[in-house]
């Protein structure tokens, strides 16, 4: 991704490198894909991102490089079994009954749209982890921390959609839990090209790197 100068200038200034890891140990790496499932990337579905479909090729790629390294893949779903109770504020003000009601019903666990896009070539080795909220590190959303801490992971590739909202959710409070956090540009897709742009934009100036998946691959060291 090409960055504005001024944001290239900030990032610099800040930290003295616009990109600070020349080296990704691939034990110590997992690839983070968020919400690459039927209900965000198919027609038809409430929540579909369309350029979701696009990343599916960059991802898969970026996941078979990692894990021929050593690496670990997790791949990362939202169900929304009983979001209306325990996510009140988001079904009750933030989304329309009609919304909510979609919601409830086509991203349950035991619905089509729970299931990951069936182009993704997921491994049966490979992490799965299900999460309730935007980010999967908040606090009550999912098992990823820990399963990570784990594996002696503490560097994360966020991938997925969407870029702007739980990728982005899940890449700061990875940051917050002092994990080397980096989006890939090429991976990860938004509803259009101004959000995902300005989102990286502000992530590069503040919470972690940018790279594409070939650079990604280019700094992977086999675990």
């Amino acid at each position: 991704m090409e960055f504005p100068q001024w944001v290239r200038d900030r990032v610099v200034a800040r930290q003295g490198c616009l990109h600070p890891y020349d080296e990704l140990p691939a034990s110590r790496l997992a690839v983070v894909v968020i919400d690459m499932q039927q209900y965000f990337t198919l027609p038809g579905y409430q929540g579909e991102c369309a350029p979701a479909r696009e990343i599916i090729g960059p991802i898969n790629r970026l996941c078979e490089a990692v894990r021929a390294a050593g690496g670990t893949i997790v791949w990362v779903q939202t169900a929304s079994d009983n979001a209306d109770s325990f996510w009140s504020h988001h079904h009750g003000v933030m989304l329309t009954p009609e919304r909510s009601a979609k919601r409830l019903q086509t991203l349950r666990r035991d619905s089509p749209g729970f299931a990951l896009h069936p182009d993704l070539r997921a491994h049966d080795s490979d992490l799965r982890v299900v999460k309730r909220f935007y980010s999967a590190m908040a606090p009550g959303s999912s098992e990823l921390e820990p399963l990570l801490r784990g594996r002696g992971v503490d560097t994360l590739l966020i991938a997925g959609t969407v870029t702007n909202v739980c990728c982005e959710s899940t890449g700061r409070d990875a940051m917050m839990r002092d994990f080397r956090s980096i989006m890939i540009d090429d991976a990860l897709a938004a509803v259009t090209p101004a959000e995902h742009e300005h989102a990286l934009h502000g992530w590069i100036m503040f919470f972690g790197d940018v790279l594409s998946v070939d650079e990604a691959t280019d700094r992977l060291r086999p675990g």
